[in-house]
């Protein structure tokens, strides 16, 4: 997550310069299918990140990917696309598209090794987009959400969001089966997409993140992670006091609906508060009109277990929380010995693609 900031080298904007014009040059040539490469990694502290991991390589089953730069009002970014092997559409076919948003100090490949989510797409066949950011836009590679303010954030939602315009330009992709999910500072990017443009995402799921109206600039960030600020969401939706107005069942202005959000957060993260799970799922449900169920603990073999809660409107979930007990600011039931990954947690990606899987067919009324 963000950390103080640092001026920029010349040498360190002529890389971003070099990374930018070799993607471009990759982008310009035919998709070329790559053999899978074992992934080798160093051993770190459960949910601890290492000071700067490498970039992982994926593991079997083999894999198809496709890169791209995608233009937008931050500039561009590039992104690689998981496409499974041998998934050929016919005629009239399309299929579900999953973004899938990094956090600090990682990229989309280091997030496709440590959620395993590709091998997920092979069976259930569906596209897996994983956008990245330049570390010219953010030294630590941190998705800018809390740039409210100066307006970066909007500006890369835009920027994500014409990325997947792009991939469903170039890729049979079906637009009422798009999702967007995250980690950190990706769950916190993607919370704030789902709530600037409610209608291009079926769901959102939001992996150890802070709501994305918590923070204005970097200089407040912090303190939303700590969970030391009040949780807001972006202006239209911020139309009800919380928890009050979710327990009346009030919901956001007429013609205003948010999708499906599903929150998992460790409850020992020690980057990002658990506080910040219940304050965004009270938000959401508030402004979906969504009453609270009774919490319930869930127990899976020798997996950590968590509280469960969920909150309904006309008798659907619009809001379901995952609190998972001894997880750090890690990805639940992610690889092991990797970086921001607990293999000791729950299956976060089948918890995730099970929530998604589900909205399919419910889309927001406006």
């Amino acid at each position: 997550m963000p950390r103080k900031s640092r001026l920029f080298s010349l040498a360190t904007i002529t890389r971003a310069y070099q990374r930018n014009l070799a993607a471009l040059v990759r982008a310009t040539k035919p998709a070329a299918r790559k053999k899978a490469v074992s992934v080798q990694a160093r051993p770190v502290r459960q949910g601890v990140a290492a000071a700067s991991p490498q970039p992982s390589k994926l593991a079997s089953p083999p894999t198809q990917w496709v890169s791209g730069i995608a233009p937008g009002p931050a500039g561009a970014r590039r992104f690689h696309l998981f496409v499974p092997p041998g998934l050929a559409a016919a005629p009239g076919e399309t299929f579900p598209l999953l973004v899938m948003l990094h956090g600090c100090r990682q990229t989309g490949r280091d997030l496709a090794a440590i959620s395993r989510m590709n091998r997920i797409a092979v069976r259930k066949r569906f596209l897996v987009l994983y956008p990245e950011q330049e570390r010219i836009a953010n030294a630590h590679g941190c998705w800018n959400w809390y740039e409210r303010r100066s307006g970066k954030a909007d500006a890369e939602a835009a920027t994500l969001l014409a990325a997947v315009d792009q991939v469903a330009r170039r890729h049979p992709v079906d637009l009422d089966r798009v999702a967007v999910a995250g980690l950190s500072a990706g769950a916190s990017m993607a919370a704030l997409l789902g709530a600037l443009y409610p209608t291009r995402f079926c769901a959102v799921v939001m992996h150890s993140g802070v709501a994305p109206g918590t923070a204005e600039s970097a200089a407040n960030a912090m303190a939303a992670m700590r969970g030391s600020r009040d949780a807001h969401l972006p202006e239209a939706f911020a139309v009800l006091p919380v928890p009050a107005a979710a327990t009346r069942g009030q919901g956001a202005p007429a013609g205003l609906r948010l999708p499906p959000l599903l929150v998992l957060h460790g409850d020992a993260d020690s980057v990002v508060s658990v506080r910040n799970a219940s304050a965004t799922a009270l938000l959401w449900a508030s402004a979906s009109g969504a009453r609270p169920a009774a919490s319930r603990t869930l127990l899976r073999g020798k997996r950590y277990p968590m509280r469960a809660t969920e909150f309904k409107a006309a008798g659907r979930v619009a809001v379901a929380v995952r609190e998972i007990a001894g997880l750090d600011h890690a990805w639940s039931g992610g690889a092991s010995r990797m970086p921001y990954s607990d293999p000791a947690g729950p299956d976060a990606s089948a918890l995730l693609w099970a929530f998604v899987a589900r909205q399919f067919g419910r889309r927001p009324v406006i």
